[in-house]
């Protein structure tokens, strides 16, 4: 019995065991590929000011009146490409949910007063609602996970930020650690390095080049201290010294680029309609920066980009799924999520 209940009053309400919870952080999704969903989401999404980075009342006016009437149906047929119509959810959501699951049990053998649960930054379930949901479980001490292999403002960041804010509405608050970005992680190194040989034994032709395709974000946030852009090489040139291959065989490029100022470059989609012109006939695609496969890979990539290459003369074409839950991919998770936990458990 803790000292606590020792000393309780007789008609005292019982207190529930003291636990530690873990949050599992990740972006987002929408909860139905309809038009009205779909908008509920971007509008969350885009208006985030860690994400767009303009005058808050300008960007308000060209969102509403511009964007929201037409981006959801673009945005609502991506989604429904990859949407899982067994259970009814996009597959970031499923992920999300298998990799906290998968790591409670994991945890649960040695640490029986480890609660795992996650959240989303946008849509549901909302990060708010899952430290509450942890809180009321009895932990008072929570470690958040945000699964962003490499730092930026406009993911890390904000899933962060938006844990705050709940704390803010919280008068009891629990104790707080936020893990770091694990860019150069070694197991999350060796994880990527296995899933590239693994789907590479699995063909039966051999790739011209091998991408590291990550989100892009306007070089405006590189110039003002983002770490994003080194994370993202360092993580490359990481897996390439652990592969053992040569600069040539494997290369940088970012996807998703929206609007008219300059991004990080080189731009994925000008880098794969070049290419066969340059006689890389044969491609392999990889997202590094995802931790679980979500319509930037599943469509934009395996979809999209996919057919850029083979309409500007590719012959063949491949796409690395992320790590997502399976077992290097939930080794990493977990050694990351045990290594912020000392000192706790």
């Amino acid at each position: 019995m803790a000292f606590a209940e020792r000393h309780l009053p007789t008609d005292h309400p019982a207190l529930p065991d003291e636990k530690i919870g873990v949050l599992l952080l990740n972006l987002g999704t929408p909860d139905a590929t309809d038009y009205w969903s779909i908008r509920r989401y971007l509008k969350e999404f885009l208006s985030d000011g860690r994400v767009i980075e303009l005058n808050p009342l300008k960007w308000q006016i060209i969102l509403n009146l511009f964007i929201l009437p037409t981006r959801p149906f673009k945005t609502g047929h991506a989604y429904e490409q990859i949407w899982l119509k067994e259970t009814d959810e996009s597959p970031l959501r499923l992920y999300t949910r298998n990799q906290a699951e998968k790591l409670g049990a994991m945890l649960s053998a040695k640490h029986p007063n480890i609660v795992v649960d996650w959240g989303m930054r946008y849509g549901n379930p909302s990060t708010e609602s899952r430290i509450r949901a942890l809180q009321e479980q009895g932990c008072e001490r929570v470690l958040l996970v945000a699964l962003y292999p490499q730092f930026s403002a406009s993911t890390t960041a904000t899933a962060y930020d938006k844990a705050f804010e709940a704390l803010m509405k919280i008068r009891w608050q629990p104790a707080i650690r936020t893990a770091p970005a694990y860019h150069d992680h070694p197991a999350y190194i060796e994880a990527l390095a296995n899933s590239v040989e693994s789907h590479l034994k699995g063909l039966d032709w051999t790739p011209d080049l091998v991408i590291t395709s990550y989100h892009g974000l306007p070089e405006r946030y590189f110039r003002n201290g983002d770490p994003y852009h080194c994370h993202c090489f360092k993580t490359t040139r990481l897996m390439r010294e652990k592969l053992g291959w040569t600069e040539n065989r494997m290369m940088v490029a970012f996807q998703s680029r929206f609007g008219r100022e300059e991004w990080l470059k080189p731009y994925l989609q000008d880098t794969v309609e070049q290419l066969p012109s340059k006689g890389v006939k044969n491609l392999a695609i990889i997202c590094p920066g995802f931790s679980a496969d979500c319509v930037e890979t599943l469509e934009e990539i395996n979809i999209g980009i996919r057919e850029t290459f083979e309409e500007a003369g590719g012959e063949n074409f491949t796409y690395i799924p992320c790590l997502n839950d399976t077992e290097d991919g939930m080794r990493v998770i977990e050694a990351l999520v045990k290594q912020e936990l000392a000192g706790w458990v």
